[in-house]
């Protein structure tokens, strides 16, 4: 037993530790820095890439595994199923239903020159997901910085081939798609790893001091747009009611110029029909003719007069035509 003296002047004998007790304990380190450095578990929406002696080994799947411990292969993990986002012309502050926004100015990475010689502000946002774990983390020193620089340089060239009108109010979904594919070539050809998801642009705006100015401009060709939307409606109003009026002229003239013929030709056969009967038969065919119209021409007749050569006065029939009503004699 080892002896101390305590703060009283008394002599205290310290309990002794056997060798044995000692190497125990050295042991049960030893297995327990063995156990923690050898199994690790990668989770579901991530991967995990083996290094021996820092150098890349293979990209273990998720679930528990096994590597050799005490620091010579390590694992690091990769979120490859998370969709990472890089903003750019504003930073989010605090997320949430009420987003808010740093108040910092970073007009340097938004403000560009378009392609008809005019600036705009341009903010927008990235969102990427790792496609390949192993590139992500050793083809490139800086992947946070490169993918930013990267995005950075095909919006400015996208943005630099349309004008500011196009930038800000027509072409936005159409300059989102042309950056995202020309972004992916891009990171394809310095192999990052990255597969773009989506580049959305999300305010565009001319600069302040040149504000006024493009809203009288936007006033003015909503303005123009009006008047052509009204010149537009009274065309449509008018010009079909026109057509429809000469259309119906032109079937009405189409329909007398055929019943005209029709008639003419109907008539033609009539005469021909007649004189062909008459030739065969003309004491009959005449007799008949008379008889067709006198039947023709008496119902239109007010007053009918009997001559007879035999008589001297006219003989009035005036009760004729009431006889033929039903009416007494």
């Amino acid at each position: 037993m080892a002896r101390m003296v305590n703060m009283s002047g008394k002599v205290v004998e310290l309990p002794r530790f056997e060798g044995r007790w000692l190497r125990l304990i050295a042991i049960g380190a030893v297995v327990a820095w063995f156990l923690l450095s050898s199994f690790y578990t990668v989770d579901a929406d991530e991967v995990g890439v083996i290094q021996r002696f820092g150098k890349y080994v293979e990209t273990m799947q998720p679930g528990l595994h096994m590597k050799i411990p005490f620091g010579i292969e390590t694992v690091k993990k990769v979120k490859v199923q998370r969709v990472l986002k890089e903003e750019f012309g504003y930073r989010t502050q605090a997320p949430g239903v009420r987003t808010t926004y740093e108040e910092a100015d970073y007009s340097s990475e938004s403000l560009m020159l378009t392609g008809d010689l005019s600036c705009a502000l341009v903010e927008w946002i990235v969102q990427y997901r790792i496609k390949d774990p192993k590139a992500y983390l050793f083809h490139v020193r800086d992947i946070t910085g490169t993918i930013r620089d990267l995005t950075q340089s095909a919006m400015r060239q996208v943005v630099g081939d349309h004008s500011v009108d196009e930038v800000i109010i027509t072409n936005r979904q159409e300059i989102s798609l042309e950056v995202r594919d020309l972004l992916q070539e891009l990171l394809d050809h310095t192999e990052t790893g990255v597969d773009i998801v989506t580049v959305n642009l999300q305010d565009v705006n001319p600069p302040g001091p040149v504000q006024p100015a493009f809203n009288a401009v936007n006033e003015a060709k909503q303005e123009r747009e009006r008047i052509i939307n009204e010149a537009l409606e009274a065309y449509n109003k008018v010009i079909p009611q026109a057509q429809g009026e000469a259309e119906q002229l032109r079937r009405q003239a189409e329909g007398y110029s055929v019943n005209r013929v029709n008639r003419a030709r109907g008539d033609a056969d009539k005469f021909l029909a007649i004189w062909q009967e008459y030739s065969r038969a003309r004491d009959v065919t005449r007799r008949r003719m008379y008889l067709e119209t006198m039947l023709d021409v008496m119902p239109r007749v007010k007053e009918v007069y009997i001559i007879d050569d035999k008589q001297s006065n006219l003989i009035p029939l005036l009760q004729m035509r009431g006889l033929e009503k039903g009416g007494q004699p």
